[in-house]
């Protein structure tokens, strides 16, 4: 393996082996606590423009299968672990970690001090880093900022497309969606139509669903500032319900405010607070940004759960209108499964008002 660096802006330089093939490009350096499903995570589109750091130090131990790609493509610019294990062992397994990097030319570091990285990042907050093979790259200063690109652009699909099932037919709006929240509604029988970002409420409309859902997705939330109105009036008109960025989007349409984390939640084990029952749940999540809980009206909404850990906001529910929101995800993969009921309970509101609520003329 070639000798290869993680520069970052503030200067500091953390040495590696190189794995995968090099893409010279700039991204924000995150990091990771999940101590499995690193196939999960190198394919979940919100991880698009981002360099991602393995908390766990072994990674590879089983391999990639077909299976459990929760995308198209592998969405990280870059990957950064302690060990890789280049024997793997596992059944189902078709390729090695470091084989899928090299095939869809996404840079990686290997033999890093994942430890001391993340306490750098979490130091100086957002930090933006290069994979390179010359540590005294200049171009980290000058060059283009992907970690400000319109990211969603690049991972929605581009038409509609149609999962025909016997169930409640919900729209499911693509702002980077993972295949396990596509499953779970198709596990529910529901017919599934994904389409674009972009999508007007008009052109919803036509659709004729009985339910939407907002999925998750890369970035700042407020990218997509030139839809909130759009957004405001799907959720005004059909029951929905708001996933990771779809939270966020939910929460700023209806005039909330939201805010960087200095370090996000990304992880495996995060543990959330239902207000209503007391309950915790350890839940999946992989985010950057969330609601400011004072921006929220009250008048409107209520906040379902709250983040143990920072007690930031992790769901709200409109007081009269069938909306809800999460900020983890309930579908996990990778991650706990003990929020799944969240699913149960958006196709309940499906159902019990007959689809379409105050769907306007």
């Amino acid at each position: 393996m070639k000798q290869g660096y993680l520069v970052l802006e503030t200067g500091e330089i953390f040495e590696g082996k190189l794995i995968g093939e090099l893409n010279n490009m700039v991204g924000e350096v995150v990091f990771n606590t999940s101590m499995t499903g690193y196939q999960e995570i190198i394919t979940d589109p919100s991880y698009a423009g981002q360099i991602l750091t393995f908390c766990y130090p072994l990674i590879g131990n089983y391999g990639l299968n077909d299976l459990d790609d929760e995308s198209f493509q592998t969405a990280v610019s870059g990957v950064i672990t302690g060990d890789i294990c280049e024997e793997h062992s596992h059944f189902q397994a078709t390729k090695g970690f470091q084989e899928r990097l090299e095939q869809v030319g996404v840079p990686g570091l290997t033999g890093v001090d994942t430890r001391a990285l993340v306490k750098v990042i979490r130091k100086h907050h957002t930090v933006k880093g290069m994979i390179t093979t010359n540590p005294e790259v200049a171009s980290l200063q000058d060059g283009d900022d992907v970690s400000q690109n319109f990211w969603v652009d690049t991972v929605s699909v581009k038409k509609p497309v149609t999962y025909e099932n016997e169930g409640p037919h919900i729209v499911l709006m693509d702002y980077g969606y993972k295949k396990s929240i596509l499953h779970a509604l198709l596990q529910e029988n529901c017919k599934v139509t994904v389409v674009p970002y972009h999508f007007s409420y008009e052109q919803v409309k036509e659709l004729q669903p009985e339910g939407v859902l907002l999925s998750n997705g890369p970035g700042d939330p407020m990218k997509l500032q030139p839809w909130f109105s759009e957004i405001k009036k799907i959720t005004e008109s059909f029951p929905t319900l708001g996933i990771c960025l779809g939270h966020q989007l939910i929460a700023l349409a209806h005039g909330a405010t939201t805010k960087k984390l200095a370090f996000g939640h990304r992880g495996g084990n995060h543990p959330v607070k239902e207000l209503l029952t007391g309950k915790v749940q350890m839940t999946s999540q992989n985010h950057g940004y969330v609601v400011v809980e004072d921006s929220i009206n009250y008048n409107e909404f209520q906040v379902l759960f709250l983040n143990v850990n920072d007690k930031t906001v992790e769901g709200i529910k409109h007081n009269s209108l069938p909306i809800q929101s999460v900020q983890f995800h309930p579908e996990a993969h990778p991650g706990p499964s003990d929020t799944e009921f969240i699913f149960q309970q958006f196709l309940h509101q499906v159902t019990t008002s007959g689809g379409r609520t105050y769907a306007k003329a």
